[in-house]
């Protein structure tokens, strides 16, 4: 049995040290509910109210991140369309959707990039938005809700990263406990049908928002599959290097090609198609014993062009 099977924190341990897209948007959602509610418990100590008028269990510092539903108050605060889809105020909130996050971005990282993960997260995020607002705003039932109603969290960016993955490989098949195998697309649709179920029974905003990231987790995937490879990417890729914001570019001197360069001749370009197979293979072995984030970034690169080429 490999040494990393007898240490099953190891691998988690190795993936934040890595520091990826994925580990970092993790990262940032914690960062911002310590800070949440390191405020609101000095707030407490100091006996400041912290209570947001008229909105039960909601603080002032929830008012200020959180996407409101009026269309006013959304004017006057338009960053919470993007703050809201990072912040959670209850442990166990962000602890499942952190778990979902981490078990779901791993299945998207071993078939999609980073770029397209981190954009999956913030679209997904937006759309979910787009959806709370559009129905508060629409259906009768909200009208006196809608004055006062907030959404905040990061399910709905989850979701759409779950509902993506599971439309690009619905036959993946992962391990659940007391339930067993179970392939991505039963629970993909479990997810979405429970919250269709839910509205109606508490939290309506919240599961609306989820559906909206559902939503763009399977149009993203159907856009990929018709040829729109980059469908409304965002240039944030920065997350993955967060420590690098600062830092000076180095400068980058481009060559021109040789255009008297000899093409190769049939038995010069068999041998070079038949070692970089073997780099392949090689990369594929490794991925097999150790996992996608075990991979250099020039394994990935090499990867991710031979893949595009098929």
């Amino acid at each position: 049995m490999p040494a990393y099977y007898s240490y099953p924190f190891d691998s988690v341990r190795i993936f934040f040290k890595k520091r990826s897209a994925l580990a970092n948007l993790i990262i940032i959602n914690v960062i911002i509910f310590l800070l949440v509610n390191i405020v609101n418990l000095f707030l407490w100590l100091f006996t400041i109210n912290i209570e947001m008028d008229g909105i039960a269990g909601a603080t002032r510092i929830t008012r200020w991140l959180a996407v409101p539903s009026h269309l006013d108050a959304l004017a006057r605060k338009p960053w919470t369309l993007l703050t809201y889809m990072f912040t959670q105020e209850s442990f166990f909130h962000i602890l499942l959707n952190m778990i979902m996050l981490y078990f779901g971005g791993r299945i998207f990282m071993e078939y999609l990039d980073e770029k397209r993960l981190v954009n999956t997260y913030i679209w997904g995020g937006l759309i979910g938005a787009v959806f709370y607002i559009t129905a508060f705003n629409i259906f009768p039932v909200f009208r006196e809700s809608v004055v006062l109603s907030v959404a905040l969290g990061s399910s709905a960016s989850v979701l759409a990263i779950l509902i993506a993955i599971a439309t690009y490989v619905p036959d993946y098949s992962v391990h659940l406990l007391f339930i067993g195998r179970l392939k991505l697309k039963y629970i993909a649709i479990a997810f979405v049908v429970l919250d269709m179920l839910s509205i109606s029974r508490g939290n309506p905003g919240g599961h609306i928002a989820h559906l909206g990231g559902a939503f763009w987790g399977f149009t993203s995937v159907l856009l990929l599959r018709k040829g729109y490879r980059n469908p409304l990417l965002i240039n944030w890729y920065g997350i993955k290097n967060i420590r690098h914001w600062f830092k000076r570019k180095p400068k980058v001197t481009y060559y021109k090609k040789p255009e008297d360069r000899r093409p190769m001749t049939d038995e010069e370009y068999n041998r070079v198609k038949v070692e970089k197979q073997k780099k392949i293979d090689i990369i594929l072995d490794k991925i097999s014993r150790s996992g996608y984030d075990s991979l250099t970034k020039e394994e990935k690169e090499l990867l991710f062009r031979a893949s595009n080429k098929e």
